[in-house]
């Protein structure tokens, strides 16, 4: 069994470590946690699981990485605080352990990363012998294996576009909505991840992944941005009221220009409810749903929508996420230490998860 620690119990991490404590070739030995209320709390409390697994939440890091776990799912954020989850991450590797996070947007595509992110953790590598693999929460695969999938299936490709479509009131994160995003405020409000280039910070290198993997030569990677005003005033059930007159919903594009024309595309349509923006693309049942478009020959679309935590759209999606990181760990153990990306991980089926439907976590 791989020793393995969750860093990290929000969104992510609760997913994270029900995924770990699911796969047949993982054990949760620690979990590791900020917040000095969740310390010495049972991990499957904090996973959401109907059990205890008998691992109590510490903030001792230092103790953790000391006892040499052979893998990390690093599931702190890293949006808003990247220098630092880049020195845990660098420090993990260095330990000697496969580290797995969606926390470092440049390391999406490590080999275009700019070296501020990619050296240090090569250099943690040379020293410890750990591995890297960074695929994004949005989730990665919806915006790298799965479009290059569908995108072999025809006789011709002419533009791929990959979508997210969701409606924000479910999403549990307050800070990232209203302030990063600007949910609820101001039109004239600024938010920092909607900012001139950030978005292309964020997603740029997932449309670079894309052009190397299909052999195009990027011309430039440029933004498209639409704000509207929510006409009424809403509340939600996870994050309050948002006024009327605020803003209400977003939608961008990061465009892969090639031949001049917008030819592999990552868009975001993203509402705080349904009710704004209604003529933008909408998921099937307007919760959420993520959106793979081939236009070529013949002309392909496939929509996934996933479900966690009852019926939490945002939740299944952190999870799908999460599946694909955790799901890399067994092969990252067995392969050389490096940094990797999502065309050098593959995509396997869930061997030995099949035959347990019914425990809802718990190992047979």
């Amino acid at each position: 069994m791989i020793s393995t620690v969750v860093w990290g119990t929000g969104n992510v991490g609760r997913a994270a470590i029900r995924a770990v404590e699911a796969h047949p070739r993982l054990k949760l030995n620690a979990v590791l946690v900020h917040n000095p209320a969740k310390v010495g709390r049972d991990a499957g409390e904090l996973g959401g699981l109907d059990h205890e697994l008998g691992v109590a939440a510490t903030d001792d890091i230092a103790a953790v990485l000391e006892a040499g776990p052979q893998a990390v799912v690093y599931a702190a954020s890293g949006d808003i605080r990247p220098d630092e989850a880049l020195a845990d991450i660098a420090r993990a590797v260095r330990a000697g352990a496969v580290v797995v996070t969606p926390a470092l947007y440049p390391l999406y595509d490590q080999r275009n990363a700019p070296p501020e992110f990619r050296d240090p953790v090569l250099a943690a590598v040379a020293e410890g012998g750990g591995s890297l693999f960074v695929s994004g929460v949005d989730p990665g695969w919806g915006n790298d294996v799965l479009p290059l999938l569908i995108s072999g299936l025809g006789s011709r490709v002419d533009a791929i576009r990959c979508q997210e479509i969701f409606d924000y009131s479910t999403y549990e994160q307050p800070d990232s909505v209203r302030y990063l995003v600007g949910m609820g405020q101001p039109m004239d409000y600024q938010p920092p991840m909607l900012l001139e280039s950030v978005p292309t910070m964020v997603w740029g290198g997932q449309i670079r992944l894309m052009a190397r993997a299909l052999g195009v030569e990027l011309d430039a990677i440029r933004e498209t941005l639409e704000r509207r005003p929510l006409e009424t005033t809403v509340t939600t059930r996870t994050m309050g009221e948002f006024e009327a007159g605020t803003q209400g919903a977003v939608r961008f594009e990061v465009q892969g220009i090639v031949g001049g024309e917008p030819r592999i595309v990552i868009e975001h349509v993203t509402r705080i409810h349904p009710a704004c923006a209604p003529d933008w693309p909408v998921p099937p049942d307007g919760a959420g749903a993520h959106r793979v478009i081939i236009e070529g020959r013949p002309r392909i679309e496939v929509t996934v929508e996933a479900t966690d935590e009852g019926e939490n759209r945002s939740a299944g999606g952190n999870a799908t996420a999460v599946g694909r990181l955790v799901g890399a760990i067994d092969w990252l153990v067995d392969a050389e230490p490096g940094l990797y990306d999502a065309l050098d991980v593959p995509l396997r089926p869930a061997v030995g998860k099949l035959e347990r439907p019914s425990t809802h976590g718990r190992k047979a």
